[in-house]
């Protein structure tokens, strides 16, 4: 399917949209004062090793210690039964080359790998390995051993190292291949040279940065244009896209239009629409997205759909419907871990079997490996997708100061009666001459109003006056009691 890439920078922060048939199907963004780090290669000083976890934590040079597991060590995870624990690996106060394979999110640190990878356009170069691997998108077996082969022959017997050749190399050629063998040796043997005078915690190998790892990674045959609206950005591209990827040097152009770029394409809207809880579908239907810390969950509802036929067919349709959207919603909002779809229940296994193969191939065209079960015995559909960076809300958002991330504050009727519990207990504690309220004005209308009666008991009750006193500042869950 034809797409099309828009690439909208300031100083603060670079977006990407990836747009087919004007709808927005994927999103990222990158800002400058928080850098994505995975594909990172620092030279690590280890701080702690724990056994009982079999873990290490790392110093890389950031605010927390990253995170190293024992199955991320290269050495042991090529031993097979021969692994050793941790503790006979590794001590405290060693260096250790490390890679990054997951962003720090919330309050834990960034994981790592001792396993190395470096991305080009068509390979990924493994300097510890001796294989040669396939990307599993190319699912044609004899394509893949076509691939195989062709790059076997291309590299010189004296050359070290392995290789996984990417999706993007199915058209390319022997050149491609030689051009992009040449600059990955570049990269290792610069890396391995600063290593060799570096002090830990030091960074050896920089990823590149958003906009130059769309020309590395986006572009596909299926990409008509890349449009920018920086044109200091467009002409670094520019010049990475001429010596690295002609094909797309081509299709780069520099948007110099009156009206944001984002605005033009509805970007902005659809951004707006991606931090939402509520996804309606253009059946009438609707999705309820639910993000917690350990795993989302996804809600699909008939809503006002009411359907022609008859109420299996209703449903069938809705779940069809749903199973595109959540696939693309789960590519804006760059949802991870463990995911919980809750169709609408469906009497048939036809059914149920059609609309699981919809959804898994829905699901093919996501960049981000996924595993998908079938539907459980309550009628779930639960899957995993790899998490390597914080979501869409977690990066534009945070949690909010009223609710404190709930979702739902307390009614004005519940602060009220706990108001009346803090005075009585402060009563209780304390002589004072008189207690004042303060509150938000939703809380002392009602105090004003429905609850004067309650006030007026518990004043009598504790024989003191009780004042109000609005605070325009507050939240509705917000109060203090003043001993006056």
């Amino acid at each position: 399917m034809i797409e099309e890439i828009l690439i909208n920078v300031t100083p603060q922060e670079t977006r990407v949209a990836v747009m087919q048939l004007g709808v927005v199907q994927d999103l990222h963004i990158e800002r400058s004062s928080s850098c994505g780090i995975v594909g990172n290669v620092y030279l690590g000083k280890i701080n702690r090793v724990l056994p009982g976890m079999q873990s290490a934590f790392i110093d890389i040079g950031l605010e927390r210690s990253a995170f190293l597991h024992v199955a991320d060590i290269w050495e042991n995870s090529n031993n097979g039964d021969a692994a050793k624990p941790i503790e006979k690996i590794l001590f405290e106060g060693q260096t250790l080359l490390v890679q990054v394979i997951k962003e720090p999110i919330g309050s834990k640190g960034a994981r790592l790998s001792t396993q190395i990878s470096i991305a080009g356009r068509l390979l990924v170069y493994l300097p510890q390995e001796a294989h040669i691997g396939v990307s599993q998108r190319i699912e044609s077996a004899a394509q893949r051993d076509s691939l195989r082969a062709r790059l076997q022959a291309t590299l010189q017997p004296e050359h070290h190292g392995g290789y996984i050749i990417r999706t993007v190399a199915e058209t390319a050629d022997d050149p491609d291949f030689l051009a992009d063998i040449a600059y990955l040796d570049k990269l290792w043997h610069n890396l391995q040279n600063t290593a060799q005078n570096a002090g830990a915690p030091q960074l050896l190998y920089q990823e590149l940065n958003l906009s130059l790892r769309v020309l590395r990674d986006f572009v596909g045959n299926d990409t008509a244009r890349i449009l920018v609206d920086s044109r200091a950005t467009y002409q670094n591209m520019l010049e990475f896209a001429q010596a690295y990827n002609p094909l797309a040097a081509e299709r780069l152009d520099h948007y110099q239009g009156a009206r944001p770029l984002f605005d033009l394409y509805s970007v902005e809207e659809e951004i707006e629409r991606a931090l939402a809880k509520r996804v309606d579908l253009k059946s009438g239907g609707y999705l309820i997205i639910d993000q917690t810390e350990a795993l989302t969950t996804i809600d699909v509802n008939t809503g006002g759909f009411v359907g022609l036929r008859n109420f299996d067919d209703t449903i069938f349709k809705t779940n069809l419907e749903a199973t595109q959207v959540i696939a693309r919603q789960l590519r804006l909002r760059n949802l991870g871990g463990i995911i919980i779809c809750d169709f609408i229940d469906m009497d048939t296994q036809e059914h149920r079997s059609a609309v699981l193969e919809e959804f898994k191939k829905a699901l093919s065209r996501d960049h981000t490996r996924i595993s998908v079960n079938g539907f459980s015995s309550l009628g779930l559909v639960e899957m995993t997708r790899k998490r390597t960076r914080e979501s869409l809300a977690h990066v534009l958002c945070e949690p909010c100061p009223t609710c404190q991330g709930r979702g739902e504050v307390k009614t004005a009727q519940t602060v009220c009666y706990e108001i009346l519990r803090e005075i009585v207990r402060e009563a209780r504690q304390f002589n004072a001459r008189e207690y004042r309220i303060l509150a938000s004005q939703q809380v002392i209308d009602l105090f004003l109003e429905e609850e004067s009666q309650a006030l007026a008991q518990l004043s009598d009750f504790i024989a003191k006056p009780i004042s109000m006193q609005v605070e325009t500042l507050y939240g509705q869950e917000q109060y203090d009691v003043i001993l006056m």
